[in-house]
């Protein structure tokens, strides 16, 4: 396979177009591990971009949509589920021809990452979850409110409403807020509409001790969505977990400290990955 960024799809077992990204710089006579991104609702694989340099000389790294997002197709009436959003991930690794994985998500797209590390275990090497509890159905957020004002005002009108709970923005430049908010609107809203509940009803605590390898849960210390004792069930429940907490940051870490998620991430997979 070239070693240089693809853009590419494939078709699922329900057929769905799924887009993904390939970046892979790693030495030309190499075969390299694989590193699967999934990344949280309203993004897409563009929200990972910055993490690329710090993973790709060392590994392949394997950026998809989710169903609804970004280049991929919009999911008919019954073709949205969390087990669905699983299987699209196992499923793009079997198109792939990857055996097993280093697994990582962001937020819901975490969650995505936990459930096929639970489901598929002989697929995930480690496992890494930024800005995940094991479901949100432990939240007490109010998501119908949130579907309720997305649909009324859009998504981008959400976001500026909300952006306090995701970013300090004293540390974060203004155009990357622009760029954030344009970038999650375009998610259509009738797919969010059906997502944010969907994936609110998730609840992954009952099996957290089915994942085996080892997990690296990165928790945002001042996340207004999910208090870190919601966090701390991933270390209670999975035996070989390094828990990190980022003191007093808001809920999007891997966007708004790209570098310090990334590098933290490399360092974990550098410790962990066979050799």
């Amino acid at each position: 396979m070239p070693k240089h960024p693809q853009m590419q799809s494939f078709t699922t077992s329900d057929n769905l177009n799924i887009h993904y990204t390939i970046d892979d710089y790693t030495d030309p006579w190499r075969t390299p591990q694989t590193v699967v991104m999934v990344h949280a609702a309203m993004g897409s694989s563009r929200r990972f971009y910055a993490w690329v340099p710090y993973l790709a000389r060392d590994f392949r790294v394997v950026r998809l949509d989710v169903r609804g997002h970004g280049e991929s197709g919009v999911p008919g009436p019954n073709q949205l589920s969390f087990e669905r959003l699983v299987l699209d991930v196992k499923e793009l690794m079997d198109h792939l021809n990857i055996g097993e994985a280093h697994l990582t998500g962001s937020s819901a797209g975490a969650i995505v990452a936990q459930g096929l590390a639970i489901r598929h275990p002989e697929r995930v090497l480690t496992l890494a979850s930024f800005a995940a509890t094991p479901g949100m159905r432990i939240g007490k957020q109010d998501y119908a409110g949130w579907v309720s004002r997305i649909g009324k005002s859009g998504v981008a009108t959400f976001l500026r409403e909300t952006i306090k709970d995701r970013f300090d923005l004293n540390k974060v430049d203004a155009g990357f807020v622009d760029w954030f908010i344009a970038e999650s609107a375009r998610t259509p809203v009738g797919v969010l509409a059906r997502m944010v509940p969907m994936m609110a009803s998730v609840d992954l605590i009952p099996e957290l001790h089915k994942i085996r390898c080892p997990l690296l849960c990165v928790v945002p210390g001042g996340d207004p969505i999910h208090p870190v004792s919601e966090y701390h069930l991933m270390k209670e429940k999975v035996s070989d977990c390094e828990f990190v907490v980022y003191d007093g940051l808001p809920h999007n870490i891997t966007d708004a400290v790209p570098d310090r998620c990334a590098g933290d991430f490399h360092r974990f997979l550098m410790a962990k990955a066979k050799p």
